[in-house]
């Protein structure tokens, strides 16, 4: 069969009509059990927090949409990150973009700390940098691209170059949420996992919380798959369905996303009280051939600066009629 658009995928991977009544949509299987003809004899599934298909069937269009072999959902895309850094044992090292989600930082400088892993945290546009930082025990990699909120864009394919050539265990984790797998896909630059808060542009309408894991490596899916179950950090049935259903918009949305903010970013540009404007699909960001080369565009994302002070920028903040003054991003408002 000829290999599928991505925007083929993003409606019909994992998604195939009931068996039972022909429905189209995934049913949401709002069951916490199963029964079985036998002792451990079953159709697959036993308990939904090992297992759910509607759960499944989101698994697997989330693998397809990254080009990865597996794929697993949680409850948050903290609750992914945090299944990804179980990885990593005491005494082993984390290297860290300097500009990684606060929410990241945080578990990395005040909860895995504790337990005796070891990070850092280093400019990932300094691929120098990159390699004097990995140290003989570094686990993980891990990198976000573009960055929350600086917008920095990182060269997947020669980071991962660099980390494998040090050490060919070491594994490189890349927060795909503010690009999603219609802009770029790491695992095909090189990356070992790619994390996702699925709350934000795969679900696309601000109503779900949810992350996800993929990735191609045998070994790695089994040992998530078990601190999946044994954490049991899961996301229901309605949960996964409203997922899928923002999905299957993914491309349309992420085409007009970026169209707008070139144009909001262009006109910020222009503004005599802006002083900059941080868009990756404008000429004069700093990695702009990083991210055409690797970017499909420049994303839905802009941060900018005004002439002026911090008061200045919480009055504009609070002035916005369209754009509403909340915490995160990725909605179709």
């Amino acid at each position: 069969m000829t290999q599928q658009h991505i925007e083929t995928l993003s409606i019909h991977a994992g998604q195939h009509p009931d068996p039972v009544t022909g429905a189209v949509m995934t049913p949401i299987y709002q069951t916490s059990t199963y029964v079985q003809s036998g002792v451990a004899e079953h159709k697959g599934f036993e308990y939904s927090r090992t297992d759910n298909p509607t759960r499944s069937a989101l698994q697997e269009c989330l693998a397809a949409l990254e080009n990865g072999k597996h794929g697993l959902a949680f409850a948050s895309g903290m609750a992914a990150i945090d299944m990804v850094l179980r990885l990593v044992k005491a005494g082993e090292h984390v290297l860290a973009g300097n500009d990684v989600y606060g929410g990241t930082f945080r578990l990395l400088d005040k909860v895995f700390k504790g337990y005796g892993v070891e990070h850092s945290f280093v400019e990932m546009t300094d691929l120098d940098q990159v390699k004097k930082s990995l140290r003989p025990n570094t686990r993980l990699v891990v990198l976000e691209t573009p960055t929350n909120p600086r917008l920095k864009v990182f060269d997947i394919a020669a980071i991962s170059k660099i980390v494998h050539g040090h050490n060919a265990q070491t594994q490189v984790v890349v927060d795909n949420t503010f690009a999603t797998p219609y802009l770029q896909r790491p695992l095909d630059l090189g990356a070992d996992m790619v994390i996702h808060s699925t709350t934000k542009y795969l679900g696309g309408h601000s109503d779900v919380i949810g992350g996800a894991v993929i990735t191609s490596d045998a070994a790695t899916y089994e040992r998530l798959k078990f601190l999946q179950n044994a954490v049991g950090a899961v996301p229901g049935p309605m949960d996964c369905f409203l997922i899928l259903r923002g999905i299957k918009t993914l491309a349309v949305r992420m085409d007009r996303h970026a169209d707008n903010a070139l144009a909001v970013a262009q006109f910020l540009s222009d503004h005599p009280k802006v002083k900059e404007v941080i868009y990756p699909g404008l000429s004069d960001h700093p990695q702009y051939e990083i991210a055409k080369k690797q970017m499909r565009n420049g994303g839905g994302m802009i941060s900018f600066l005004l002439h002026g002070t911090v008061d200045d920028a919480k009055r504009l903040a609070a002035k916005t009629k369209l754009f509403a003054l909340a915490e995160s991003l990725g909605g179709v408002e």
